[in-house]
């Protein structure tokens, strides 16, 4: 990325910065948010997205929440603050399970230190946060790694929605797996739903292919079919905000039916996530939460009506995929091909 998409500048009485999405791609804008309300209204507002790049700023929104309890107070106050904070930016979105799992990794490292004063919690909360995206930087290079080797030289890969340096702390997840295998020397051409309502493969994967020197072509959501019948697409990559036990994943509306028109045309669909998106409280997609989101991001989109005042408009930003559907999913630590809850199980086990 030009710039980072989460960052987080000094000590404990440094700033959280953002690239705020919603202006891209005609403004690069970078905004810091120094209130955990900011904070929250920048998740919500789809300022800051994708699920790694939610669960960072989640864990450096809790730094902003609590910081301004004194060194000094107890610790029960101190607690009391990160309990109010976590709860409240958990509100945000619900599907993106990185967020939860973000919050949570937050609360046990205050919890491990618990009686060793507040000062020493609220620095190793900091450096905490900042680990979160350290990592997350270093999971998605091997998720290139991993899934470099899966593009076709010479094919076509179809992507949706935005998983790339965007989405998480630099590199990306669906979109690491390109950048890879483009700095392997491998030649390939993009295709990129546009992603209706909001825009995010048009207005975000685009920029950031084109910024990076990939080949990309821009699709309407309805032409999928069309090009994999045609043979422009040998592999299509996405990246995921929930994957339950047994593999079924959660990601950007219009994923479910990109895979079935994959599974249709022969076509490969590769997931690609982090660990942490992973929710093995859930043994299947069945309980993953689908957000559901105003319906002027539809009938009213980017401030122009394009459908009749009053009409009733259903706006779920997430489907499901069965695992079924899904050749592999490419995480840190490798693939896991033809997902199960067996295969899922080893491949975290091992």
């Amino acid at each position: 990325m030009p710039v980072p998409t989460v960052t987080w500048e000094g000590g404990l009485d440094g700033r959280l910065r953002i690239i705020d999405q919603t202006l891209l791609p005609g403004e690069v804008r970078i905004v810091t948010c120094d209130s955990v309300e900011a904070v929250w209204d920048a998740i919500t507002r789809l300022k800051v997205r994708g699920a790694p790049a939610i669960g960072i700023a989640a864990a450096m929104g809790v730094v902003v929440g609590v910081r301004d309890v004194p060194p000094q107070a107890p610790e029960a106050e101190l607690f009391a603050k990160l309990a109010e904070v976590a709860d409240y930016l958990a509100t945000s979105r619900p599907t993106a399970v990185n967020l939860f799992w973000a919050l949570d990794r937050m609360k046990a490292r205050a919890a491990a230190l618990r009686g060793q004063g507040t000062a020493r919690i609220l620095n190793a909360l900091c450096r905490e946060a900042k680990a979160v995206r350290d990592e997350d930087a270093a999971m998605c290079r091997a998720i290139g790694r991993h899934g470099a080797p899966l593009v076709p030289d010479g094919g076509g890969v179809l992507t949706h929605c935005n998983a790339g340096g965007l989405a998480t702390a630099d590199y990306g997840t669906a979109l690491a797996v390109l950048y890879s295998a483009h700095e392997q020397g491998k030649r390939f051409k993009v295709y990129a739903d546009e992603t209706r309502p909001l825009l995010q493969g048009a207005r975000l994967t685009v920029w950031e292919l084109m910024q990076n020197g990939i080949d990309v072509t821009l699709l309407c959501d309805n032409m999928a079919a069309q090009v994999m019948k045609e043979g422009r697409v040998q592999m299509v990559v996405v990246g995921a905000d929930r994957i339950a036990a047994n593999g079924d994943t959660a990601n950007k509306i219009g994923t479910y039916g990109v895979a079935i028109l994959a599974r249709e045309h022969g076509v490969p669909f590769y997931v690609a996530a982090p660990s942490s998106t992973f929710d093995f409280s859930l043994p299947d997609g069945s309980g993953i939460p689908i957000e559901q989101r105003s319906g002027d991001e539809v009938a009213e989109g980017f401030g122009r009506r394009t459908a009749p005042v009053g009409c009733k408009v259903y706006n779920p930003a997430f489907d499901v995929t069965p695992a079924k559907y899904i050749a592999g999913i490419i995480t840190e630590r490798g693939v896991i091909t033809t997902p199960t809850p067996d295969r899922v199980a080893e491949h975290f086990r091992a």
